[in-house]
């Protein structure tokens, strides 16, 4: 099953989506894809380190996510991926103008395709209002256009608000 959990910052995906993993009943891989470059972001990542079982595999990967994916694949094996909208960042902020692009439809090629449970964490940011800059407007623009592909594509989604799950495609765990 591929399933994409969304919702806002502190809205409970990340818990809901490891708690989805941990009852998987299979091997657990955890994708992250942040970078330490602050002291909040350093905390954060720790904040989740702690929360996660210590026999789960840790793969952090900020760029080449479809690579990653492709390599860790089984049928035996539940990845889970967090975050989207932070890879996605990772990507517009890339020296690579092209790598953006490149990666996404990577993803988006690779997906239908990989064996095992797949669980992908975004953040929901089309609900607020319009960016003033041109960096924040791509970063709202690719994201909803990513969520929409990936919705396409897997079997369940979840929006996750105030801890609680709701089923937009297929049915609540």
């Amino acid at each position: 099953m591929h399933e994409l959990i969304l919702g806002g910052a502190r809205s409970g995906k990340s818990r809901l989506a490891e708690q989805l993993a941990a009852d998987s009943g299979l091997l657990v891989t955890y994708i992250a894809t942040s970078q330490a470059l602050d002291g909040e972001m350093s905390e954060r990542i720790h904040e989740h380190r702690q929360r996660r079982p210590a026999h789960w595999a840790l793969i952090e990967e900020p760029l080449s996510l479809a690579a990653v994916l492709r390599r860790e694949a089984a049928a035996e094996r539940c990845l889970l991926v967090d975050c989207l909208t932070l890879w996605l960042t990772n990507l517009l902020l890339c020296d690579d103008p092209q790598r953006l692009e490149a990666e996404r439809d990577a993803l988006l090629a690779c997906i239908d395709f990989l064996p095992g449970r797949l669980i992908l964490v975004s953040n929901e940011t089309g609900l607020g209002v319009v960016p003033m800059g041109e960096l924040s407007r791509r970063y709202v623009d690719q994201a909803g256009w990513l969520h929409q592909a990936l919705a396409k594509r897997c079997e369940r989604v979840l929006f996750c608000i105030a801890g609680l799950p709701l089923a937009v495609k297929g049915q609540l765990p």
